[in-house]
C-alpha cells in the first residue's frame, strides 16, 4: 500500500506565500488522479485542487484559483501545491490524497489513499 507525506507546511502572514509536497511511498502510476484537501477547525474536509494522471487536466476549488496551483512530477511521485497571496481563510489542515478514477472528482469519497496533513496558518 503506498503513503503519502505532506510537507511544507508553516506559519505565513497573509499576502505570503508557501509551496506544500506530497511525497509518495513508491511510484505513483501515471492514471491515478491527484488532490489536495483542506480541513478548517469544527469544518469537512474541502477540496482544494487536483490533478489528472499525466498532468494535463487541473481543477480549483473558487475560492484558490488564481492564487494556488498544483503540479506533479510522476517520475519523483511528487505532487505539489504552490500557494500565493494567501488569505486568514486559508488556515487549515492541507491533505494530499490520491483517486483511482480517471476524472478530477471532488469529494473526499472519490479518493482512496490519504497523507496524514500538514498545517498552514495564515495570520492577518
Amino acid at each position: 500500500q503506498v503513503q503519502l507525506v505532506e510537507s511544507g507546511g508553516g506559519l505565513v502572514q497573509a499576502g505570503g506565500s508557501l509551496r506544500l509536497s506530497c511525497a509518495a511511498s513508491e511510484r505513483i502510476p501515471r492514471r491515478y488522479v491527484m488532490g489536495w484537501f483542506r480541513q478548517a477547525p469544527g469544518k469537512e474536509h474541502e477540496f482544494v485542487s487536483g490533478i489528472s494522471g499525466n498532468g494535463d487536466v487541473t481543477k480549483y476549488a473558487e475560492s484558490v484559483k488564481g492564487r494556488f496551483t498544483i503540479s506533479r512530477d510522476n517520475a519523483q511521485n511528487t505532487v505539489a501545491l504552490q500557494m500565493y497571496s494567501l488569505k486568514a481563510a486559508d488556515t487549515a489542515v492541507y491533505y494530499c490524497a490520491r483517486s483511482p478514477y480517471v476524472a478530477v472528482l471532488t469529494q473526499t469519497r472519490d479518493y482512496d489513499t490519504w497523507g496524514q496533513g500538514t498545517q498552514v496558518t495564515v495570520s492577518s
